[in-house]
């Protein structure tokens, strides 16, 4: 889906304030119901860790190397953040990410890699079948 929006663009030219309308196409996301309270929970949860530890947002975010408003973002479990900063930010605080029955993350890569390599490696369409009933 694309939305159209305007902008306002404001310049200086030596001794003149120049404003400008700039139409954007900007290209608007849609996410399941289950992603984003996903990645609400993971915010709810650093939030938590962070409170638990006693860290202000800007100690925090500073720890993960952003700023504080996309540590706030990244709370709020906005979907525009970068999985890696968010990632960071959970390991910071001590929450566990993907650890099943305890095992350590590099035997679970281990696994997947070797489930990954029994398929094909390369994935083509699936061709319509041709319709050869007269």
């Amino acid at each position: 889906m694309v939305d159209s929006k305007m902008l306002i663009e404001v310049f200086n030219d030596h001794h003149t304030r120049h404003l400008v309308m700039v139409e954007a196409m900007i290209k608007q996301r849609t996410y399941s119901k289950y992603a984003q309270e996903a990645a609400l929970l993971l915010g709810k949860q650093i939030k938590l860790g962070r409170k638990q530890r006693k860290w202000s947002e800007m100690n925090l975010a500073e720890r993960v190397g952003i700023s504080r408003a996309t540590l706030q973002k990244i709370e709020r479990g906005e979907m525009t953040c970068a999985i890696g900063l968010v990632f960071e930010a959970a390991t910071l605080v001590g929450i566990n990410l993907f650890e099943q029955d305890k095992l350590p993350l590099s035997i679970s890569i281990d696994q997947t890699k070797d489930k990954i390599a029994l398929l094909p490696k390369r994935i083509q369409s699936k061709t319509k079948a041709v319709d050869d009933d007269f």
